[in-house]
């Protein structure tokens, strides 16, 4: 059965290559494999470069077929070049195809040998343009088409080489766009947001970008506040990094958008992680100078004590007393 698929692929009519690209998908990954090594990704690629709607599709799913789950194959993929190729199909203005294109780059960017060849072409740029609607006919494109070209970025942003380029490229205020534009409970404003922290932490620039973005504290504020567990958790995270980058310039910014109450909040019952940020950005953003009255150390004590008794009650705080430990935080931090 693979022999007939490869033959069909290598030298058959536009149908019989159709046909063939269309089996290739329903067989398993050890014939699948076989295939590859008998050189089918190289007309397959080949098809996509027709001027045929079908026969695009067909070498599309063939190729994400492929390259599903196989390293080997993914970086066989990219070495016989279709990337630039994809990149030319994102200008198709077909929403099908669009998908079908991102799904192709989120496949083979989760390769580490493939991410500086992605990041050499230009595809940084392209799906940065398409996330923040600067591309062609950008309104027509999928929530799903949108969910995996950030996830693409994610992929590409584990290459620290990468990070510059990205910055370059505005993904920072295509992100915040997103962020401010969609509800924060969304699984878009979510991955949006752990792409942003990870890209922040390796970047200053982009740190000093997020910083001064206008509305960007207080939108991650209201996330901390309205997000999901793991979206709260990046909200904080990026609260944290911007404070500890300069205390005095950007803790009275965050305590401006009312910060404390969903911090404490999450102090009792965010993630594990975002306990500890939410901690951690509850002491940098305690009052304390360099003059330490009796009053404001006995005021830091304080607010270390009830940490410790969030810590202590762990698991166990739950409902209305979780709420009344929170309450009587802010009132005692408030005196």
């Amino acid at each position: 059965m693979d022999g007939f698929v490869a033959q069909n692929l290598c030298n058959g009519s536009r149908e019989v290559r159709i046909q063939a690209a269309t089996q290739l998908g329903n067989l398993n990954p050890k014939q699948r494999h076989k295939l590859a090594e008998r050189g089918v990704i190289a007309p397959l690629i080949s098809m996509l470069q027709s001027q045929d709607y079908e026969a695009i599709e067909a070498a599309l799913f063939a190729l994400l077929s492929l390259a599903f789950g196989n390293e080997r194959n993914k970086i066989r993929i990219v070495k016989l070049g279709v990337i630039p190729v994809l990149l030319e199909l994102l200008q198709s203005q077909n929403e099908s195809l669009t998908e079908l294109v991102i799904a192709a780059f989120l496949v083979i960017s989760s390769c580490g040998a493939n991410k500086l060849a992605i990041a050499a072409s230009g595809a940084i740029s392209v799906l940065v343009k398409i996330l923040g609607g600067e591309y062609d006919d950008t309104d027509s494109i999928s929530m799903q088409a949108k969910l995996d070209a950030v996830a693409t970025l994610h992929n590409l942003s584990s290459c620290h080489q990468i990070i510059p380029s990205m910055v370059s490229s505005g993904i920072v205020f295509t992100l915040l766009q997103l962020i401010h534009s969609y509800e924060k409970s969304s699984e878009l404003v979510d991955k949006a947001m752990a792409l942003l922290e990870d890209i922040i932490a390796s970047s200053e620039n982009a740190l000093a970008q997020t910083s001064g973005a206008g509305d960007a504290i207080r939108a991650f504020v209201e996330t901390i506040e309205e997000g999901t567990p793991q979206c709260k958790e990046h909200a904080v995270g990026i609260l944290l990094l911007i404070c500890q980058s300069c205390r005095d310039k950007y803790r009275g910014l965050i305590l401006r958008e009312g910060v404390i109450p969903g911090l404490l909040q999450l102090s009792v019952d965010g993630t594990w992680r975002a306990k500890e940020k939410a901690k951690q950005l509850l002491l940098l953003l305690r009052d304390c100078t360099s003059y330490r009255s009796r009053a404001k150390q006995s005021k830091r004590e304080l607010v270390e004590q009830i940490m410790q008794e969030i810590d202590a009650e762990g698991e166990k705080v739950m409902g209305t007393k979780a709420l009344r430990l929170v309450e009587d935080m802010i009132a005692k931090l408030s005196t």
